[in-house]
């Protein structure tokens, strides 16, 4: 897995403050404990990286004048689905049902009153892999066995670790960059860090899969996952000598 670092992005938002903080009296003296002066700080940056994973959800909808109907058709393509997702996918992911609705739909025309006219049964199946070369010849088999929606396609990163760890690491020289600047500006040395603080998260990448869905009846989809975003935010206070 290849990691592409990258600096804070220009246009972020930066807190820096310069608080100082005066405790309450000793009890035992009586006297006031000198104050802490410190500057804190926020430091961001990221790292690309190739994503290894994928997860596919595609539906099965059908319509039908009794609900027992619908259901009865959304099972039978259903099942062709899940049976054209295994042949393709192998051993190299997993099949999940990720949801199941059976609902009325009604005439809604403004001069008479709501009647049901028919049943929409949807059926929704998840796929997840690892090969993402699979990911175009998957969406097409679903599509060909009776699948008539892809409602998401995600890339991501199944051990983001060592993404994550390099965007930290980052992030963290952005923000003592930050802070050496700010003290040198202000005539002061920085001291020991009192506090630091991260958040990391990869970013799934998302498909716009109406491009695919228009594809598929014509032709192969093509699939380019691109790299997934891995950013950091990683806050320091500094104590100043």
């Amino acid at each position: 897995m290849k990691l592409r670092p990258r600096a804070a992005a220009a246009g972020l938002a930066l807190a820096i403050a310069i608080p100082v903080f005066a405790p309450a009296a000793s009890a035992e003296s009586g006297a006031n404990t000198p104050a802490v002066r410190t500057i804190e700080v926020d430091g961001s940056g990221e790292t690309r990286t190739s994503p290894d994973s994928a997860d596919l959800d595609v539906a099965i909808e059908t319509q039908a004048k009794t609900a027992e109907e619908a259901a009865n058709r959304n099972a039978a393509l259903a099942a062709k689905v899940i049976d054209a997702l295994k042949s393709k996918l192998g051993d190299k992911g997993k099949i999940t049902t990720g949801g199941y609705s059976l609902n009325p739909e009604y005439d809604q025309r403004a001069s008479e009153k709501p009647r049901i006219i028919g049943y929409n049964a949807q059926n929704t199946v998840t796929v997840n892999t690892g090969a993402l070369d699979l990911v175009g010849p998957l969406i097409d088999s679903a599509i060909a066995a009776g699948a008539n929606r892809v409602n998401s396609l995600n890339f991501s990163v199944k051990d983001d670790l060592k993404a994550r760890t390099e965007a930290i690491a980052i992030a963290t020289r952005d923000a003592r960059a930050q802070a050496q600047a700010l003290a040198s500006a202000l005539g002061v040395k920085l001291g020991r860090v009192l506090k630091a603080t991260t958040a990391s998260q990869a970013r799934p990448i998302p498909m716009r899969m109406e491009r695919a869905m228009a594809m598929s009846a014509n032709a192969a989809t093509p699939v380019e996952p691109g790299e997934v975003i891995v950013p950091a935010t990683v806050s320091l206070t500094f104590e100043i000598e």
